[in-house]
């Protein structure tokens, strides 16, 4: 009886001491593993100081990039995205050519033909449609079998471009070799060839004295410095050299004329750091919302402003603000001192200039100054007034059900886009825009009348911020967007409400904001009310650009917005187009999108790396950094560098 009351403690003091035993063999046992695996790496005694142990990386993409990589040189090390490939394989220890699966595909360049080519405005193209009213000078773009599968070269001797405000005055010859405008305006001061490069003395047709001054001249009816006139447009507005000089007065301008017998005249504008595209007043709406520009310009832009019912005029109307002015300089202004000149009869400059007048009045237009070679007209605030003089002026009348700012292959229409209704007459329609730069960050009319399915005050200001942290974390990737004046000429190829643009305001550098449209909401007209400037854009399709137009792209979701409507490669086919050698892009989009688009970057020979966005590893959204390798067209031969110059 006694042993069994003591059986418990005599089992518990067994189990113990067999614990204590085979603890005691297994710290024996990992002790002369331990120094049979250290003699046998480092051949050492146990008692040596360190042992010869080598280690390949797990993780190699945290290595900062090389002077000729993504980012340029002095960046800071970029990590990449996770990678959960093998690396510790026997076949690292060797060099292996990657497959053409690896690889993935690639892109031959083109011929130096293509050199220049602008898909949708393509000269032989453009010969199969109506010549009537300019109609064949608009967009035609070439459909799905024609699209080339090549990289566009640059010409031979290609420079990268001079920076801000530099570029304003030099181009290098090399970058646009067309010296037929140093002839066909010589005596006009446009453009002067010397040497390496072109000058722009800032004269212009109507301006002999140089554009500054005849910005001065206007400068005396309307107030160009106090922040109420932000946005103009210029049309056929030759080398642009309005819109350059008007920047120092914080006056964003969009410079647009046609591709014609004026040879290389936006693609001059271009390198030159100025704002343009390529554009033509003839049936279709112009690619902006209504309401956009606070001035519109035409300086001998040989528009006729008067034919086919008014309707170039009422399109101008359709774009101004409420308020907003028109200028006018050239034929038919000042008939009665030039008409000799002009090679053309008084009574006929005469009879345009009352035409122009007549028009102008229908759409109740008020005529502020005719002076000299300049005339300006102002645009009503409200169509109170206008409205009850349709018993007057019974064309052109208010148009009826329709959607002001659509604007892409749009036809025009002879009748007047009907402002916003006000409550007093002192009201301005839409609502009164806040003067620049307060402008920028107020909430814009369109979104604080509620006209934006979708976007409140507090949406808009959360969306200013978010741009803000962006674009800090992209600097911090890309040392080339951080240095200002690195970058000129910038395209945001889904804007949204133009937060990635107000961000950069502060540096020297011009963003065009794309409202593709395709996008759920039309916020163009958003974007105009901030002070900045956009178009409207199909990105199945080329845009209205010359190539090496922009020194930055930035994509926002739009692979996307196009998964299902056309291929990823025709997009990215267009990008290197418009991108300037050694140009940068950033791409941000969901990581299975990323891949994607890498593996053809990867053909276009784009140096690129994955990282993550600003919210960290966590989230599926991911961005692409790359930049577009230098290279060029070969060297040409004798013969091939006589017909470069034309």
């Amino acid at each position: 009886m006694g042993t069994l009351l003591n059986l418990p403690h005599y089992v518990s003091f067994r189990t113990k001491k067999l614990s204590l035993y085979y603890m005691a063999g297994a710290t024996l046992l990992c002790s002369v593993f331990y120094l049979l695996g250290a003699w046998r790496h480092g051949g050492s005694s146990p008692g040596a100081a360190s042992l010869a142990v080598t280690v390949l990386p797990c993780n190699p993409s945290t290595a900062a990039p090389t002077a000729a990589g993504p980012v340029g040189a002095g960046a800071p090390p970029i990590p990449k995205s996770l990678d959960f490939t093998a690396h510790h394989a026997a076949q690292d220890l060797i060099h292996t050519p990657p497959s053409k699966e690896a690889l993935g595909r690639s892109f031959p360049p083109c011929d130096l033909k293509f050199s220049e080519y602008t898909p949708c405005e393509d000269a032989k193209r453009s010969l199969r449609f109506d010549r009537n009213r300019l109609v064949y000078r608009e967009r035609h773009c070439p459909v799905r079998t024609e699209l080339l599968k090549c990289r566009i070269p640059a010409p031979y001797g290609y420079r990268t471009p001079f920076r801000w405000p530099e570029s304003r005055d030099r181009v290098w010859y090399a970058n646009v070799p067309h010296k037929h405008l140093t002839v066909e305006k010589a005596g006009q001061n446009w453009v002067r060839y010397e040497g390496d490069r072109f000058t722009f003395p800032g004269g212009g047709t109507q301006f002999p004295r140089g554009a500054d001054a005849y910005i001065d001249e206007i400068g005396k009816w309307l107030n160009l410095r106090d922040g109420s006139i932000r946005t103009a447009i210029d049309t056929g507005c030759g080398v642009a050299s309005w819109g350059a000089y008007l920047l120092s007065r914080n006056i964003l301008t969009v410079s647009f004329a046609p591709r014609d017998t004026h040879v290389a005249q936006v693609q001059f504008a271009l390198e030159r750091g100025v704002p343009a595209l390529l554009g033509v007043f003839a049936s279709m709406r112009l690619p902006y919302p209504s309401r956009a520009f606070d001035m519109a310009h035409c300086s001998r832009c040989l528009i006729p402003w008067a034919q086919h019912e008014g309707v170039y005029l009422i399109e101008v109307d359709r774009i101004l603000r409420p308020g907003g002015y028109w200028i006018l300089s050239g034929p038919p202004i000042n008939w009665e001192s030039h008409w000799k000149g002009w090679a053309r009869t008084a009574e006929d400059l005469k009879a345009e200039q009352d035409a122009i007048e007549n028009v102008a009045k229908s759409l109740c237009w008020k005529k502020l100054k005719a002076k000299g070679d300049i005339a300006i007209w102002q645009k009503p605030t409200d169509h109170v007034h206008c409205k009850a003089k349709r018993k007057v002026f019974k064309k052109p009348p208010m148009c009826e059900a329709h959607d002001p700012d659509k604007a892409w292959y749009t036809k025009m229409e002879t009748c007047i886009t009907p402002l916003p209704e006000v409550s007093q007459i002192k009201e301005v329609a839409g609502g009164e825009l806040a003067k620049w730069p307060k402008r920028l960050t107020a909430v814009p009319p369109r979104i604080a009348r509620g006209s934006i399915e979708g976007i409140t005050a507090q949406v808009f200001k959360e969306d200013t911020e978010l741009w803000k942290k962006r674009l800090s974390h992209y600097k911090a990737l890309d040392h080339q967007l951080a240095e200002k004046g690195r970058y000129r000429n910038l395209l945001d190829m889904n804007s949204h409400l133009g937060g990635f643009a107000a961000a950069l305001v502060d540096d020297p550098l011009w963003v065009m904001n794309v409202v593709p449209v395709e996008a759920k909401t039309n916020t163009l007209g958003v974007i105009y009310e901030r002070g900045l400037i956009g178009t409207y854009q199909n990105w199945c399709e080329a845009m209205s650009t010359y190539p090496r137009t922009y020194d930055f792209i930035h994509a926002d979701s739009v692979f996307s917005l196009y998964k299902d409507r056309c291929d990823m490669e025709d997009i990215l086919l267009e990008m290197d187009r418009i991108l300037r050698p050694q140009g940068s892009v950033i791409i941000r989009d969901d990581v299975d999108i990323i891949e994607n688009v890498k593996s053809i970057a990867d053909g276009l020979q784009w140096e690129s790396i994955k990282v993550d966005s600003e919210e960290g590893p966590l989230v599926r959204e991911k961005i692409l950094i790359a930049v577009k390798t230098y290279w060029t067209s070969p060297a040409p031969n004798q013969d091939e560098g006589s017909k470069t110059d034309s």
